[in-house]
């Protein structure tokens, strides 16, 4: 228990008392899809009481980002800087680690929030959407904590040295329980894959751009394994 309210401190903004030992969720970074159940529970509940399409589905998109603190949002903008520089690998990991938001940070927001937000609004049942979209999204989290090795110390580097290479299969088993969801199974299995591909192909490109991955990168794969996996959804 200590190590699922470390790791919903870690993820929200709920008010969950004293803050736990870190270190608890650190071992068991696996559990990252709890909190895709619980952020996106929590969003789905309104979305249930609204008819109009549009309007359910900024709601939806208004509180996963409330409820997360923009945490992960912010590390899509730095990733958007550092995909958009130019010159060498330097220039770029300079890019993607200062705290100023340059124009590919901005446009990265703003593609991945309409894709997001047209994927919800086309989706047949938006309460289910956004909580699978939510759950693909911390399992990405949990692919690149376990093989994305780190070019720089800080919250990733320290998580990174916990994982194992099991954790990913372990997580996926955490997201099982979405077939139970009132979507169509192909549906469930096609956010599914885009869940695994999503973050091995961030994986792929960080390494060749900045040489590795930090927890921005992590970050920006929660937001765009969300948008993609809930357009799947939208288009199976």
């Amino acid at each position: 228990m200590s190590a699922i309210l470390a790791l919903l401190q870690f993820t929200t903004i709920l008010p969950l008392g004293k803050p736990q030992d870190f270190d608890e969720f650190a071992r068991r970074s696996w559990l990252y899809p709890l909190a895709g159940y619980v952020i996106g529970g929590i969003a789905a509940l309104p979305v249930l009481f609204i008819a109009n399409p549009t309007i359910a589905a900024a709601v939806a998109v208004a509180l996963v980002l409330l409820l997360s603190g923009a945490h992960h949002f912010d590390g899509l903008l730095d990733l958007g800087d550092g995909l958009m520089a130019h010159g060498d690998r330097e220039k770029r990991v300079r890019a993607l680690t200062d705290r100023q938001v340059g124009a590919g940070g901005v446009a990265a927001g703003i593609v991945t929030t309409l894709l997001l937000f047209a994927g919800l609004q086309a989706s047949a049942t938006i309460a289910a959407a956004i909580i699978i979209g939510e759950v693909c999204a911390k399992f990405s989290m949990v692919y690149l904590t376990a093989y994305g090795e780190p070019f720089r110390d800080g919250i990733h580097s320290y998580l990174h040295g916990f994982a194992r290479p099991d954790f990913p299969v372990l997580a996926g088993i955490l997201c099982l329980p979405l077939f139970l969801l009132p979507v169509a199974p192909v549906k469930v299995a096609g956010a599914l894959a885009v869940m695994i591909a999503c973050p091995a192909v961030l994986l792929l490109l960080s390494r060749r751009l900045f040489g590795g991955v930090n927890g921005d990168v992590a970050g920006a794969s929660n937001e765009i394994t969300r948008a993609l996996a809930i357009i799947t959804l939208a288009l199976l």
